[in-house]
């Protein structure tokens, strides 16, 4: 058994396997759902980042609904879930805001001045990025339809070499079409 005590090395894989990717959205987003996919973790290591990421991704981050007590300051203060120190003593004391321990912060913590600079800079990058988005879009619908190989046009021609009206569709005269029983 893969529980046994000692027995730590399994030689078989996984027994089953998922076909389709679990997806926290798959039926609709709600209003937790968005929030949680939307907030930045920053204070945290990279092994606290990537927990709070693993919950997120599967459902199970809950955020909080009155703020926690630090355990630096012990004022009521930190109002991220899984967060144990506060961001004011976070900074200061260069620590990770869930684990606490003194490593490389990935994310640092931002005062409210530098909050204000990068939300404006992410909108302005956001709508250049809508606009290049649009005009790579152009691009691809132009070069779609050049795929004739023979130098066949779209529209059909007349036979004095122009191009008729697109809007103007032929339609065969079927009346005289006689139809024969198959049975």
């Amino acid at each position: 058994m893969s529980s046994q005590k000692g027995n730590t090395a399994r030689t078989r894989g996984q027994k089953y396997q998922n076909t389709t990717a679990f997806k926290n959205n798959k039926y609709g987003t709600s209003v937790q759902v968005k929030t949680a996919t939307a907030k930045v973790h920053d204070g945290v290591c990279q092994h606290c980042k990537d927990v709070l990421e693993w919950k997120v991704r599967y459902n199970k981050y809950k955020p909080l609904t009155q703020p926690r007590k630090c355990v630096k300051c012990l004022q009521k203060t930190v109002k991220d879930a899984y967060y144990i120190i506060c961001k004011p003593c976070a900074l200061r004391l260069q620590q990770c805001a869930k684990c606490g321990k003194e490593t490389d912060v990935v994310i640092p913590l931002t005062t409210n001045e530098e909050e204000e600079e990068g939300s404006d800079q992410a909108s302005g990058a956001q709508k250049s990025g809508q606009r290049q988005k649009t005009k790579h879009q152009k691009l691809e619908d132009d070069d779609s339809d050049d795929f004739d190989s023979d130098g066949e046009l779209d529209f059909p021609e007349n036979g004095d070499g122009s191009v008729s009206d697109h809007n103007e569709v032929h339609v065969p005269d079927i009346s005289s079409v006689k139809k024969q029983d198959t049975s």
